[in-house]
């Protein structure tokens, strides 16, 4: 009999011993942080997503526990470049390994290539889908080619036209001139 996983509550070693798969879609509204960055509308957009679980050298006292994840978004935008709405699109394909806590984590992250997480029986998989989303939203968001053209100078018809300020020592030339 095949257990039962939820993606809220996550038992990541029972996950990878079962080389358990999760797939799913969550409304974007409910990442409030990733939301959050939205300059548009986000309802009926969905985060579509799916996991692995899988256990390195099973053979081993501590075998690796290893979550592959992968999830994708269209996270509507402002291009700074035309100031028009752009959907931009997130997706994260990475994979996890769990060691044994935070401290184990926080040793080991400077040597290890992967990223490391602390195993929990209860682990957010959610949250971490959002995590990842949100470390992939651009700083400067902007489409391939924008719709419209994009005026690349400024012109101001009256500055031709404006008079140039008056130096500041002018007055002084009509002290000047009076004394002669």
């Amino acid at each position: 009999m095949k257990r039962q996983f939820s993606a809220e509550r996550l038992d990541v070693r029972a996950f990878a011993e079962d080389a358990a798969e999760l797939a799913g879609s969550i409304p974007l509204g409910s990442l409030q942080r990733l939301a959050a960055e939205a300059r548009g509308p986000v309802e009926g957009r969905q985060v579509d997503w799916s996991a692995q679980g899988e256990l390195r050298n099973a053979g081993h006292v501590q075998p690796d526990v290893w979550l592959h994840l992968q999830a994708q978004a269209l996270l509507p935008m402002t291009c700074q470049r035309c100031l028009e709405p752009v959907d931009v699109p997130l997706e994260v394909d990475r994979a996890f390994r769990f060691v044994a806590d935070e401290d184990t984590a926080a040793a080991e992250d400077d040597e290890a290539e992967e990223d490391l997480l602390a195993i929990s029986r209860t682990f957010d998989l959610p949250a971490l889908i959002e995590d990842e989303l949100l470390m992939e939203v651009p700083v400067v968001p902007r489409h391939d080619v924008c719709p419209h053209a994009v005026p690349l100078s400024v012109a101001d018809p009256g500055f031709e036209e404006a008079a140039a300020p008056e130096h500041p020592f002018a007055g002084l030339r009509v002290l000047k001139t009076d004394r002669s």
